[in-house]
């Protein structure tokens, strides 16, 4: 029951037909963090629980789309990103791509990795305040 066990709505699962809209087209609503991920990746496990404890922390500021490349044809998003190895996370914001990162990270190396790449204001512990 790996990645499908939070009930969290700003958790999904997106695949290739949908991810225009419910991530590139959405991020103009809300930033959106894409975890590609495989099924067979122990990097993947362990990242993944640290990501819906950031995103679940953040209550809906970032939203969290989970991939698995080997279902469909998902592995045509990551030849299209160009994605080297899994996990990866590409965080999207204003329809662009702002920042990405390979393998496993902590919670704490998680939120700090979101404050230096979100674009101001979003509220978020640790981020810069936007010049005003």
């Amino acid at each position: 029951m790996p990645h499908r066990h939070l009930p969290n709505p700003f958790i999904f699962a997106v695949h290739l037909p949908g991810f225009e809209a419910e991530v590139i087209a959405a991020s103009h609503q809300h930033p959106i963090l894409v975890d590609f991920w495989a099924d067979w990746c122990a990097p993947c496990h362990a990242l993944s629980p640290h990501l819906e404890r950031v995103v679940s922390e953040l209550d809906g500021a970032v939203r969290l789309a989970k991939i698995e490349v080997d279902e469909g044809d998902n592995m045509k998003l990551a030849g299209h990103y160009r994605l080297r190895g899994f996990p990866t996370v590409i965080l999207f914001q204003d329809g662009q791509e702002r920042g990405r990162f390979s393998g496993a990270r902590s919670t704490h190396q998680l939120r700090d990795w979101l404050a230096e790449h979100l674009r101001p204001p979003e509220g978020l512990v640790g981020a810069p305040e936007a010049a005003s």
